[in-house]
């Protein structure tokens, strides 16, 4: 079980949000689009949007930079792996706390307004939970990863996740002896990629980036 959940769970993964987020742009353009419903409970929807979006990109990038970045390069730099430890429960945690917040605001308004209510499907409101599940399991890793403050364990989840991005073999067994929440962590993620393709999050592949930089427009009043 554990090498099918860490060495081949990953690549099942990996080939559905990449193939399926392809097929589902090709096919069915239409349904790529995070549905918005901002005309309703406006307020509320702004508020907890941006503590969510706040807290899952710092988290995102953190996981990123931190499990992705090859180990000689943060010896190079001089960081030691204690450092790196308090430093991703600080941030994470922040950030997982503006998260959280963010996204039990969004989840309350999906349920109990009836209007929002009757226009969400079931993947709508799946979605959420799973990101509420996963949130929760990474807050609750951070009190585990008090208790290994030197940052080896970290450590063995950077070789797991470099070892998996380099189609290497023996990703699993870095993962054997770690504590029951992170492996339900990893696990939980892994499955919200799989359905990533299937659900509203997609929009998250077409943010409008350019947006921020594009030029002024110029607007000329009409001739009279």
């Amino acid at each position: 079980m554990n090498f099918f959940l860490f060495q081949v769970f990953p690549y099942i993964s990996i080939a559905f949000f990449l193939l399926g987020s392809v097929l589902r742009f090709d096919r069915d353009p239409y349904s790529w689009r995070s549905k918005s419903s901002q005309l309703l409970r406006r307020r509320q929807l702004i508020v907890g949007s941006i503590l969510f979006h706040l807290g899952i990109l710092t988290i995102l990038a953190g996981h990123a930079v931190g499990l992705l970045t090859p180990i000689a390069v943060f010896d190079a730099l001089g960081i030691s792996h204690e450092f790196k430890q308090i430093m991703a429960m600080s941030v994470g945690g922040i950030a997982g706390v503006f998260c959280f917040v963010g996204l039990c605001m969004l989840i309350h308004r999906r349920l109990f307004d009836p209007r929002i209510r009757s226009n969400s499907s079931f993947a709508d409101i799946a979605v959420l939970f799973l990101l509420l599940a996963q949130l929760t399991l990474g807050l609750f890793t951070i009190t585990v990863s008090m208790n290994h403050l030197d940052g080896h364990e970290m450590v063995k989840f950077m070789e797991w996740a470099q070892h998996i991005v380099t189609f290497r073999g023996g990703a699993h067994e870095y993962l054997i002896d770690v504590a029951l929440v992170f492996k339900l962590h990893i696990t939980l993620g892994l499955f919200i990629l799989l359905v990533f393709p299937f659900t509203r999050l997609v929009h998250a592949l077409s943010a409008p980036f350019g947006y921020v930089f594009r030029p002024y427009q110029i607007v000329r009043k009409r001739a009279s």
